[in-house]
């Protein structure tokens, strides 16, 4: 370690010495001596406003995580850990990278048990699997939190994202309180942590009046009371010249306190009545509500164009069997809401997507109110049945998958909660087992249908449906207006014209399918003639037309009349397989419409005619050539343009770019601080190179040698000579001393000669400069050029070294000065 000791300076009693150990300068007095930077009684009272303010953030993630407490550990964990750290890093005086180094081997210590407790050992010890989890999950938990119906759970790495954020808001806002110039700015990381839980949380609102309240009331104290102990210690700072008043001083913080207490009164009554004002009429918009699910459902067939198969190639096979289904319910398969003229289909872009499941035992445990009715457990055993969409019944609010798949099952899940249907992307077999939670609403009857119109919701738009639908919708439906008697016209018309069959063998002729010709066949023959399928579909296409939200459900009843003992194990098969239509009402919900005849009303065969006698055949000629039939307008398919087919290019990749995005937002936010201070840095060379008179460019050149020393380490004295600083520099980097030198003794000549510098002068000395810039670089190693690239600490000392001067102006123009020696002063001014 080396000492330089600058020639002393009359008028000032400053410290001037400059310790330079390693490259690296360290005044006295600095934090780095081990010296706390703040009294302990202000520092709990700093980080117990903090933990208050960041945990407020935290609870907005309650409904994502279904109020499970775990959630609210990890996050008041990593406030409590972030605070220490910054605490730590105060009193020894860190730098940015101990401390980002600091804070990534406390993520990596303690986030196997606040982030990640499913996969530790015991909850608490580090194994693979959790650090693999807690590592991977800085970039992946975020995606999984937006794209995970909530509850979201607690496995897989979800915690991480409470846990980190508050990890790293936390030690940021300490570090902010402890070690910076303004309070105010502390609160920035904590509206970060504040915005960011709401935004990645759910529509629902979690105490928005209490906790926005809190927010202001702690902030405006705290930043009052931060502000009156700067006040004191500025104020003891000077030697008044005149006694002050002790009363005067009382009376005045009195009013001052009062003035603050009445302040935060009208502010607190105004957020309580503002609150229900702003959030009240509209839907509150979060980030999950603009993720799509990265399932793709039309990978998957539509299970109605399997209506048929269960009808007549599984009649007598148990398909599953289910237990604990009250009487006169129904078992759901998928809820059908898009219709192409081929088939009808789930859609993903749908109201309410599927989302994958995190917490399968609590589907519905975080959003609205509880739902009434009466609640059952079904123990379903899969038998015959495959597929990906699993049977289920009512409301759910959780499945419990067991079997030797169910771990397997878990993890491909995903629910819907407007449609009522889960699936899980590996798909069901023979042997597995599950139970669901259900809650079946009460059933309204036609009086109390009766008061509620049709909900107004966005489906699907029906396309290359067959013109009749229009056409029989209209008639069937005729003049009758009121909501529940449209719906119910389509239904009798439907149920009490048409006829019931199978097309099995003993059976009337029923072709399957639900296409548009099928469609314009059941409709526009002499006699309907179908079964569930055709009936339900026929139904919900006309009730589109008529502007009536419609969809078709698919699922299993058995026939209630024939079953000896409801509470039995029920054995479902393929001749329980059944398709109704559902109708959504405001304040009502979906309700179920059954259109298709009774099975026992099948079509009348035509008597049989006498034989007739046959006659010898006499070969007729060929007709004549006929021109092809024109189809309507209607009917034929409309070409997609290219406008189209580049929308549906951007709808197939908006998922991935979104995804893309979502993942990318940790690198971003670690990147972006270096952009900005390279950005900063940039500026102020091209500020110093090119603007002002000559001599003051060549200041900025010597300012600009100055502020790399002070990057790579180095602690020059602000109150040193230029030739002092050049000296102090060579025994800090010794292979750039002599450049170091020359420089300073040319900025002394260009500055204090007579007249200006020429262009060329001004130039060339610039050039010496990038030649001692080389110099200084390249006398310390790779990683720590990097560092000072990305350094802000010439930034903070250029900004701590203007507020001196503007200080020392204040005081000068109130008082005497604190120097007998200005023109000293002025030659030890260094250019920055």
């Amino acid at each position: 370690m080396s000492t330089v000791r600058p020639a002393g300076r009359a008028g000032t009693d400053l410290p001037t010495d400059v310790r330079i150990e390693a490259g690296r300068g360290i005044p006295e007095g600095h934090p780095a001596d081990g010296r706390s930077p703040v009294p302990p009684l202000q520092g709990i009272i700093d980080a117990l406003v903090l933990l208050v303010l960041l945990g407020l953030g935290v609870l907005a993630l309650g409904p994502t995580f279904g109020d499970d407490p775990r959630y609210l550990v990890a996050g008041v964990g990593g406030v409590v850990l972030g605070l220490a750290l910054a605490w730590e890093g105060a009193r020894r005086g860190w730098r940015a990278w101990r401390m980002a180094n600091g804070a990534a081997l406390t993520y990596l210590v303690a986030g196997s048990a606040l982030a990640a407790p499913q996969e530790a050992l015991g909850g608490v010890l580090p194994t693979l699997q959790s650090l693999r989890v807690i590592v991977l999950g800085v970039v992946l938990s975020w995606k999984d939190l937006l794209t995970v119906a909530p509850p979201v759970g607690t496995a897989g790495g979800t915690l991480v994202v409470p846990f980190l954020a508050a990890l790293v808001c936390a030690a940021v806002a300490g570090t902010l309180a402890w070690r910076g110039r303004g309070a105010g700015w502390t609160l920035v990381p904590v509206l970060v942590v504040f915005g960011g839980c709401i935004a990645l949380g759910t529509d629902r609102v979690s105490l928005p009046a209490v906790r926005g309240t809190l927010l202001l009331l702690v902030a405006l104290v705290w930043l009052a009371y931060r502000r009156d102990l700067q006040r004191v210690g500025a104020t003891r700072s000077l030697v008044p010249a005149d006694p002050v008043d002790p009363t005067g001083t009382t009376v005045g913080r009195n009013r001052r306190l009062a003035l603050g207490a009445g302040m935060l009164a009208v502010g607190t009554l105004l957020t309580l009545a503002v609150t229900p004002l702003v959030t009240g009429g509209s839907d509150r918009q979060v980030l999950r509500d603009v993720v799509e699910p990265p399932v793709d459902l039309y990978a998957y067939p539509s299970p109605l164009t399997s209506f048929r198969t269960y009808v007549k190639d599984s009649t007598n096979d148990v398909l599953f069997t289910v237990e604990g289904l009250p009487e006169g319910e129904r078992l759901r398969l998928a809820a059908l809401d898009t219709y192409d003229g081929v088939v009808y289909n789930v859609d993903p872009q749908a109201a309410g997507s599927f989302s994958r499941v995190g917490d399968a035992a609590r589907l519905s445990g975080a959003g609205g109110d509880p739902v009434s009715g009466t609640r059952a457990r079904l123990s379903i055993t899969v038998g015959d049945y495959s597929g990906v969409w699993l049977p289920a019944a009512g409301d759910v609010e959780g499945v419990r998958l067991g079997g030797p798949r169910g771990e397997d099952l878990g993890r491909a899940l995903y629910y819907n909660d407007d449609a009522r249907t889960a699936l899980s992307t590996i798909g069901v077999q023979e042997g597995d087992a599950y139970e669901v939670d259900a809650v079946f609403p009460e059933k309204l009857s036609d009086e109390q249908l009766a008061q509620y119109d049709f909900a107004q919701l966005s489906l699907p738009r029906v396309v290359n449906d067959p013109p009749v639908i229009a056409t029989k919708s209209a008639e069937y439906i005729g003049s009758t207006a009121e909501p529940l008697e449209r719906a119910r016209s389509l239904e009798q018309v439907l149920s009490a014209q048409g006829y019931f069959s199978n097309g099995k063998d003993d059976e009337a002729r029923s072709l399957p399918g639900h296409g548009a010709a099928r469609m314009l066949s059941l409709l526009d023959a002499d006699e309907m003639v179908g079964d569930d399928e055709q009936y339900a579909v026929a139904m919900a296409l006309m009730a589109r037309k008529a502007d009536i939200p419609a969809r078709v459900v698919m699922g299993f009843y058995p026939d209630w009349d024939e079953v000896q003992d409801p509470s039995a194990p029920l054995q479902i098969t393929g001749e329980d397989v059944h398709a109704w239509v559902e109708i959504a009402f405001d304040g009502a919900g979906w309700v179920p419409f059954d259109p298709t005849p009774p099975e026992d009303n099948e079509p009348v065969p035509p008597q049989q005619q006498p034989k007739s006698s046959p006659k010898p055949q006499v070969l007729q000629p060929p007709p004549p050539p006929q021109e092809p039939a024109e189809l309507p307008p209607d009917a034929a398919p409309e070409a997609q343009d290219a406008e189209d087919r580049e929308k549906d290019l951007l709808d197939e990749l908006a998922p991935v770019l979104t995804l893309i995005g979502l993942a990318a937002i940790p690198l971003v936010l670690l990147v972006l601080p270096l952009v900005v201070v390279a950005g900063l840095k940039a500026r102020r060379r091209r500020r110093r190179r090119f603007t002002g008179e000559p001599a003051q460019r060549v200041g900025g050149g010597w300012s600009e040698v100055l502020s790399l020393a002070t990057d790579l380490g180095a602690e020059p004295d602000p109150r040193a000579t230029r030739r002092e600083s050049a000296a102090a520099l060579g025994a800090a980097f010794p292979s750039g001393r002599a450049g170091t030198a020359v420089l300073a003794r040319r900025a002394d000549a260009g500055i204090f000669a007579s007249g200006q510098p020429s262009e060329e002068e001004v130039e060339d000395y610039w050039r010496s400069v990038d030649a001692s810039l080389g110099d200084l670089r390249g006398s310390v190693g790779y990683w720590k050029r990097q560092r000072a690239r990305y350094s802000p600490r010439s930034l903070r000392r250029e900004r701590r070294l203007r507020a001196d001067a503007r200080r020392r102006d204040a005081k000068g123009a109130d008082g005497p000065p604190t120097s007998s020696a200005p023109g000293r002063r002025a030659e030890g001014r260094m250019g920055s």
